[in-house]
This record gives C-alpha cells, structure tokens and sequence, in this order.
C-alpha cells in the first residue's frame, strides 16, 4: 500500500515557483544574449560547468557517499550525453523562436518519456498520459499557430519561419524523455546531487567539443549579451542548487510539475524584455498546455 501523499507546504509551493521563474528567466537571458553575439554552445558550457562546480562543491562539503556500481556509472554516462543533447537543442529552440513557444514544444517530454518507457522497457503508458496527450497537441497546435492564422503567413510561410527551431526543440524533449528514463530505470540510488553533478559536468564537456569544433568560442560583442550571458549562468545554476539542496527538505515529492509554470513565466518576461508577444488563441494554447502539464504531475496514482 502507497504512503499518503504529504501536503506541500506555502515555502515548498513558493519555492516551487521560484524555480520556475528563475528557469524561464535563464531562457529570456540566453535569448538577450544571443542576440549580441553568443553562440549555443558557448552559452549551453558557461552554465553548466559553473553550476557542476557549486554542485560539485557541495557534493563534497556534505560528504555525499560517490560508490557506484557499474549500471549506475553506464546510466550516468548515457544520461549527461543526453543531457547535453537536449541543452544544445533547446537553447537552439530558444535563439530561433519566441522563448516561450520554444520552452512549450519542449514541454511535451512527458509524452516522449511515455514513448520511450514502451519502446526500451516495455511498459504501457498510463492512463492519465493518454488521455492528456491529445489536449497538449492541441495547446501546442494553437500556440505555435501551425496554420499561420494568426501570423497572417499561411502554413507553409509560417512553418517556413518556425520550423528549424520546432525541430530542435522536440529533439530536445525526445533526448529529455529518454533522460528521465535512465535516470528512473538505470541510476536509482544514485544522490540527486551527485547525478546532478555528473550531468551538467558531461553537458559542458560536450558543449566544450563543440566549441572546438566550430573554431572556438562566440562571446557577447555588446555589454546587454554580457549581462544575459552573467544572468543565465546565475539563474540556472541558482535554480538548480535549490532544486536538488532545498528542495528535499521541503517535501516536495510528487509536486515538481508546479515548475511547469516555467513557459507562463517566460512569456511575461519575454513580452516584458525583449518585447515578443504572441496573439491571444496562442496565449490560450500555451495555458492549454501548461495545465494539461502540471495536471499530469499533480493527479493522484
């Protein structure tokens, strides 16, 4: 018999979103400082080896215990390598649409987690994921205006305009899916903070090959892509550092899907910064697909 689910506290709730601004705030500065100059990689090498370092730190200081056996080395492995996939994808995504079109194509993981469960281990979707499944494509359907209806392009004008970076973004999520696979099936045991210290320590591994595969390194040529660049390694090393430090003593389990939220959070701060906005039937299919999102983490097994 499963344990009562606890309630989540204010300061767990609170804390919950906090995460989700300071992600889809990460997103708005990597696109500011895209937009002066700096390549994905550069951006995508930046965060994660800082954030492998504070992580990495506090792995130490807490004496977190490191033994691991050989499957859980093996998932690890494949786990960053994903990860970085989907770090370079998604922030693809980012510097080719709207930030917040591009974090809700992405948020179409759970989906892809569910494909990928049936194809590598077999197991059938769950009910709840079914059933959301259609709704999501519908929000998506909608805020991307795959029509062109609201852009006024047409079909063709408007996936000619979005398509490249629809493409990186559900690469992104189909390499994510696959990554919570492992990490359920292949790393358990495994300390939050150590998976997170190997993860983003390969993510940024990787990100340094492709640097050095495209001639070194694209840096800000202005001082606002400086600041984003400043401001998304902050932000996204901070929220992770919360998220796998505070978090578990907050209990929190089974309420992750409130940073969902993330996407809404983006599209203020989007039409806020760097003045993107998007028609109102699109705002309607984002908070489609948000809801259909958080619903799938929040229900009840």
């Amino acid at each position: 018999m499963n344990a009562p689910a606890r309630q989540i506290s204010l300061t767990a709730f609170l804390t919950l979103l906090l995460i989700a601004l300071m992600m889809g705030a990460n997103h708005v500065a990597a696109r500011l400082a895209f937009n002066s100059g700096l390549d994905v990689a550069t951006a995508v090498a930046s965060r994660s080896l800082v954030t492998a370092c504070v992580v990495g730190m506090i792995v130490l200081v807490n004496r977190v215990p490191l033994r691991l056996d050989a499957r859980q080395r093996r998932g690890l492995l494949m786990v960053g390598l994903l990860v970085g996939i989907q770090s370079q994808c998604l922030y693809s995504a980012v510097a080719r649409l709207p930030v917040a079109l591009a974090l809700l194509a992405f948020n179409t993981y759970p989906m892809w987690t569910a494909l990928w469960d049936k194809v590598i281990y077999k197991r059938s979707p769950e009910r709840g994921v079914i059933i959301a499944m259609p709704v999501i494509l519908l929000g998506l359907a909608l805020a991307l205006d795959v029509l062109g209806a609201a852009s006024g392009l047409g079909s063709a004008g408007q996936w000619q305009s979005i398509g490249s970076g629809v493409a990186f973004a559900m690469a992104a999520a189909s390499s994510f899916g696959v990554a919570l696979v492992l990490i359920q099936h292949e790393t358990a045991g495994v300390d939050g903070r150590v998976r997170t210290t190997s993860t983003t320590l390969l993510t940024g591994l990787i990100a340094l090959t492709v640097i050095g595969l495209q001639g070194g390194p694209h840096w800000p040529q202005a001082t606002v892509g400086w600041w984003g660049l400043a401001a998304l390694t902050a932000l996204y090393g901070t929220a992770f550092t919360i998220l796998f430090t505070v978090l578990p003593k907050l209990g929190v389990a089974g309420n992750s899907a409130i940073m969902n939220a993330e996407p809404v959070f983006a599209l203020v701060l989007a039409w806020a910064i760097l003045g993107q906005a998007i028609a109102p039937i699109q705002v309607g299919g984002a908070l489609l697909v948000v809801s259909a999102v958080m619903w799938l983490g929040l229900r009840r097994k």
